[in-house]
């Protein structure tokens, strides 16, 4: 097992990225998402990542992928930069790995298919909040959100705690959102959206929204996920 310095900067990031598509999981920023990697594209993907830069694109796949898995289907245009926390190689030549969420990205352009693997020319989308929002907005929508994750959360010994203990650490409101969007069950097109709004304000009010029209079966994952400040 190798165990990677989980520290980013946007200026580590080429404007180039390799990209794992997915057909159903959206992946977010600020938390940790485990890979079993077998098909030879994306064993040749986490090669080359691994030793270089450390960093892939996790993206979704657009509706009607089924009928080109093994070509080049559409992209949906945002995606999840991550970087490679920990990784194992099997007997077998797969991997096994754990993928930190590092920064929205739009894709751009697919470069030409020169390696077995799909690259897109990409940008780090930052996050945003309107310049007029008045003070403690932020923190009142924090609280808001904090209250909804904990109704719709299950009755999880100790959760209430780890999540006070996480607001405790001081982090943003897009954080919390991105992690609460990761966590919660939501339909596949609402967590697009929710990775797609890079202003936090509106990111958060959609987020409560979802959460508040859940049907009442839905699950949640474990809590807490997997998660750095970084």
């Amino acid at each position: 097992m190798s165990d990677e310095p989980l520290a980013f900067s946007p200026e580590q990031f080429c404007g180039q990225a390799r990209v794992f598509p997915l057909p159903n999981l959206v992946m977010f920023p600020h938390v940790m998402q485990a890979l079993h990697v077998f098909e030879p594209r994306y064993r040749a993907l986490v090669e080359e990542a691994v030793e270089g830069d450390r960093l892939l694109a996790l993206g979704v796949l657009a509706p009607g992928w089924e009928q080109a898995y093994e070509g080049r289907p559409p992209l949906r245009s945002t995606a999840c930069l991550c970087r490679i926390a920990t990784h194992q190689r099997t007997k077998q030549g797969t991997y096994n790995m754990l993928v930190l969420g590092v920064r929205r990205l739009r894709l751009i352009d697919e470069l030409p298919p020169k390696k077995l693997f799909r690259v897109c020319e990409a940008e780090i989308l930052d996050d945003l909040e309107p310049d007029e929002a008045p003070a403690g907005a932020a923190a009142i929508l924090q609280r808001e959100l904090l209250s909804a994750f904990k109704r719709a959360m299950p009755k999880i010994p100790n959760a209430y705690e780890q999540l006070d203990q996480l607001l405790g650490s001081q982090i943003t409101l897009g954080m919390l959102a991105d992690i609460v969007s990761y966590t919660i069950d939501l339909d596949l097109e609402v967590k697009m959206r929710l990775l797609a709004e890079c202003d936090v304000f509106r990111r958060t009010q959609l987020l409560l929204e979802a959460i508040a029209n859940r049907p009442a079966t839905v699950t949640t994952r474990a809590f807490p996920p997997d998660f750095s400040r970084n």
